[in-house]
């Protein structure tokens, strides 16, 4: 029996085959950042052993600063909550790091769950890509400094942001990528919106081809 094969939730707009390399002809770049490893760890923050072992699994200083995030070889772990992380990682190294922090949380009151199925990421980026936040949130972009991330509206859904020095990411839920990556190509049509081509870097800090 063949496993299954798993797809993006953006994978019916095609979106690999419009992608090119960045230039100055659209205001607006995004692409999806598809078919990445996504890990839900819950926990007490003002536990040292919980936040130890978390951070010998993954490598990346545990954020424990409210709206935080974390990256370190290839890895990003996203303060959700005071007691919620997602840890996000190249789909090749999902079944290590998961057995890794079930091993090492043993005994330790946590939870631990794969959603790798549940999520996804886009990456927006160009001169008009705050514009473009801002038509589709309530939340003042222009204030979201590096390394900090925000769960905001976004239309009528809604998205975890963080911005680094490649552009903004929006974590979505898949259930509702659809309607967000829609939206978003509303939102740029008037500043011209273009597909980046996403370099194949294999973690889940991947950047735009420039």
């Amino acid at each position: 029996m063949r496993e299954p094969i798993p797809q993006s939730p953006l994978h019916a707009f095609g979106l690999a085959s419009e992608a090119r390399a960045v230039d100055d002809g659209c205001g607006v770049w995004a692409n999806e950042i598809a078919l990445l490893g996504y890990i839900s760890v819950r926990g007490a923050f003002a536990d040292p052993a919980f936040v130890g072992k978390v951070t010998s699994v993954t490598g990346v200083p545990l954020p424990v600063e409210p709206c935080s995030f974390a990256m370190s070889n290839g890895i990003k772990v996203l303060w959700l909550s005071p007691d919620e992380w997602m840890i996000v990682c190249a789909r090749h190294r999902l079944r290590d790091i998961l057995g890794g922090l079930r091993s090492r949380l043993e005994g330790i009151r946590s939870q631990v769950a794969d959603n790798s199925g549940g999520y996804t990421q886009v990456l927006l980026q160009g001169r008009n890509a705050l514009e473009v936040l801002q038509h589709a949130s309530v939340y003042d972009f222009a204030s979201l400094a590096s390394g900090r991330v925000v769960g905001t509206t976004f239309g009528k859904s809604s998205v975890y942001a963080h911005r680094t020095d490649e552009g903004f990411c929006l974590l979505m839920r898949r259930s509702f990528a659809d309607y967000i990556w829609r939206y978003l190509v509303r939102a740029a049509a008037p500043y011209g919106l273009g597909i980046a081509t996403i370099e194949a870097t294999g973690h889940a800090g991947h950047g735009v081809a420039a």
